[in-house]
């Protein structure tokens, strides 16, 4: 597979701090990329230079043959990249389907007057980006929550919605700033069903940060593991986990334990109870979860 994504010698500093220090990237189209490493290691720094947030000090970096190191977040975003954040960035006050329609933002084309008089081309986007905005309620189960203000939903149903927002765009590349932080088991597992849904269905291209092994190594297809602003290893999952320099500068080296030994490398955590194979509602037949209290049959 070609890249899609390239990530050339990229380097960013903050004063004396030197975040990210000439990193290199080929991300394929259409897999799930995921990007590890320890607090501080410029994860978040790499995901704000691909979506225009930062500009590089130096290195390149090009979508799909066109450079857009220089581009404008907004610019960005018209040429399909999309992404949450490790904070949940919605307008509270807002409904859950308002929060979804901002989403449609830069697919809009009427003018500030026709969008006024809503007549013509305004009221037949209207509908259209309604429609859209309808099936990504209906893909992510949360169809009794439409209305609802989101500020008033459980932090894990907020995820979902940011998640959502973000798919608004209709993104060719999606970028997932820890998109299960600070969720339970069970948000994980749909998070992470929901992520692969979007990767397998809809053939969208993934960069996922997240501190949970468990998920990282059930869900990707290739791992990039950063230290101190710089790359250190980059394959499969089961690459990574092998690396002796990922073990020490992230996993941590296992000491075995009376009576049995442990293997170095391992990742801890108890996983997603999603993996590459499965797909929504996989080994039950039944969709994830909606609203607060259900649990998935």
């Amino acid at each position: 597979m070609s890249g899609q994504l390239e990530i050339s010698e990229v380097s960013k500093a903050f004063g004396g701090v030197q975040a990210v220090t000439r990193v290199s990237i080929d991300v394929r189209q259409g897999e799930i990329l995921s990007v590890i490493g320890p607090n501080g290691a410029g994860k978040t720094t790499l995901l704000n230079m691909i979506s225009g947030f930062y500009h590089p000090d130096s290195g390149r970096i090009s979508l799909e043959g066109k450079d857009v190191t220089r581009l404008k977040p907004s610019h960005i975003a018209e040429h399909g990249v999309a992404r949450t954040f490790q904070n949940i960035a919605l307008f509270r006050g807002m409904t859950v389907l308002d929060n979804l329609m901002l989403g449609r933002h830069v697919r809009m084309r009427s003018g500030v007057v026709a969008s006024f008089i809503y007549w013509g081309l305004a009221q037949k986007e209207e509908v259209a980006h309604r429609r859209r905005v309808e099936d990504i309620i209906d893909f992510l189960k949360i169809q009794d929550l439409r209305r609802r203000p989101t500020g008033s939903l459980a932090y894990g149903l907020q995820k979902r919605v940011e998640l959502g927002r973000a798919l608004a765009l209709d993104p060719k590349v999606l970028l997932l700033d820890e998109p299960m932080g600070g969720c339970n088991h069970e948000e994980k597992e749909d998070m992470a069903r929901f992520v692969l849904d979007v990767n397998q269905e809809w053939g969208t291209t993934i960069i996922l940060i997240e501190h949970d092994m468990g998920v990282v190594m059930d869900i990707s297809d290739r791992v990039a593991v950063l230290d101190m602003g710089q790359k250190i290893a980059e394959g499969t999952p089961d690459e990574v986990r092998a690396n002796p320099q990922v073990i020490k500068a992230y996993l941590g080296e296992a000491k075995p334990t009376a009576g049995r030994g442990v293997a170095a490398g391992e990742p801890s955590g108890h996983g997603s109870g999603a993996s590459r194979s499965e797909g929504r509602g996989a080994g039950s037949g039944q969709p994830p979860r909606s609203g607060e209290g259900g649990r998935r049959g």
